[in-house]
């Protein structure tokens, strides 16, 4: 396990890289992290692990480039810019992994989220079946995992929660296993609310279950939500240095992503929420401000 009480020098802005594949319709992957890295006040970086043809509809190929490349990606960034924080996402195959874990222990960012991607939103699978040990391997690396019940499931070789009850103890036997706090997330149970909890059972949050309670938004509009959700909490943590404090901050504006998600218009399937939401409407009421004036 890593040592998790070394201080992160916080920043105003902080320089995130993002780790992951890509959405050629700019909802989930890199082209998602870049855009919640940035409306959540970051400057935003990106290494592709894979090249995803898919739309809102679902995933239609994948392509992996060699790892030899990656490798050349990420040292390339390293060399060259002080990283502040690490967010990980789709992997694809144990190669990848074990490329990405060789440059973290070479580079050690740090700040690491890992959002563990398995399977898409449309039901297409993400990672293949002989990398699942090898995630499970890398948690141990990180200071924050961000599963969604199925994934949470896979990663404990458990059947998925039922409830919120059961998946907070799904969360507490993670963090008890890797060392990491782990964001156990309540979008696909089906309640009436939508709850988010920070677990970590070796004392590095003011209380080992740090909960956060929201209305379900009503919208079909998820696509690339865990992706954004991740990425953001990599760029607010990196500002903070309090898990809890980003997290409040994160889902807030997570929440109202997801309420003008309907605006975008993108695509016939799951489309994606609206990072930009917040920078649109000021933009919009500075505009009738402006049209007002003489």
């Amino acid at each position: 396990m890593i040592d998790r009480t070394t201080r992160i020098m916080l920043r105003q802005t902080p320089r995130i890289l993002s780790i992951a594949g890509t959405d050629p319709t700019g909802g989930a992957g890199i082209q998602a992290d870049l855009k919640s890295i940035a409306a959540n006040g970051g400057y935003g970086m990106a290494v592709v692990t894979a090249l995803v043809a898919q739309n809102t509809l679902g995933v239609r190929s994948v392509h992996v480039p060699p790892v030899a490349f990656l490798r050349q990606q990420l040292n390339a960034v390293s060399d060259d810019v002080a990283i502040d924080a690490v967010k990980i996402g789709m992997l694809a195959q144990l190669e990848v992994i074990t490329e990405v874990r060789s440059w973290l222990d070479d580079c050690r960012p740090p700040l690491v989220v890992l959002d563990p991607v398995m399977v898409a939103t449309s039901g297409d699978r993400l990672l293949e079946p002989a990398a699942e040990q090898a995630l499970r391997d890398l948690i141990p690396l990180v200071d924050l995992v961000t599963p969604n019940v199925p994934e949470l499931a896979v990663l404990l070789a458990e059947p998925p929660a039922i409830d919120w009850a059961e998946a907070l103890e799904q969360g507490a036997r993670l963090s008890a296993r890797t060392g990491a706090t782990v964001l156990v997330k309540g979008g696909h149970l089906d309640e009436t609310t939508c709850p988010d909890a920070l677990v970590n059972t070796h004392g590095l949050l003011a209380h080992s279950v740090v909960e956060f309670t929201a209305p379900r938004i009503t919208t079909r509009n998820t696509h690339g939500t865990g992706c954004s959700l991740s990425a953001a909490m990599a760029t607010v943590q990196a500002r903070t240095g309090d898990w809890a404090r980003s997290l409040a901050e994160v889902k807030e504006w997570l929440q109202d992503a997801l309420a003008h998600a309907d605006d975008l218009e993108v695509g016939r399937g799951n489309g994606p929420i609206h990072h930009f939401h917040r920078l649109f409407a000021r933009a919009s009421a500075a505009s009738a401000l402006g049209g007002g004036m003489r």
